[in-house]
């Protein structure tokens, strides 16, 4: 089964200058493990909102805003794509994402499984 964790992070409470190198070579290590062990699909953090656009239907039209999304309080600042054998698995691998941050970060991880189609004459 394949799982979206989608990490959310408020852009005013972060670290200054983001992630650190201690930060990234922990994140680092947790990828290579997550690879190898074939769970690892895709992963990627993003710009920041301000770099962003948000669109919306409602009432049939299309509405565009710029970013930053400062009314959202927390928004989608990355995510990995992985396969896990269960939705706790998916959540165990979730927990050891987030505590490679420390305590300088606020993230939230939202861990869905993703909807597969069923197979063609299956």
């Amino acid at each position: 089964m394949r799982f979206m964790m989608l990490l959310r992070t408020d852009e005013n409470a972060m670290p200054a200058g983001g992630p650190g190198a201690e930060l990234m070579e922990r994140m680092g290590k947790l990828l290579d493990e997550m690879t190898a062990a074939g769970v690892l699909l895709d992963t990627a953090g993003l710009t920041s909102s301000t770099q962003g656009t948000r669109l919306r239907l409602s009432g049939g039209r299309i509405t565009a805003a710029e970013g930053p999304f400062q009314e959202a309080g927390e928004v989608i600042g990355g995510y990995a794509l992985i396969r896990a054998g269960s939705q706790q698995e998916a959540v165990g691998w979730a927990e050891r994402f987030l505590g490679v941050h420390g305590d300088a970060w606020t993230l939230t991880a939202e861990v869905r499984q993703v909807d597969e189609p069923a197979t063609v004459g299956g």
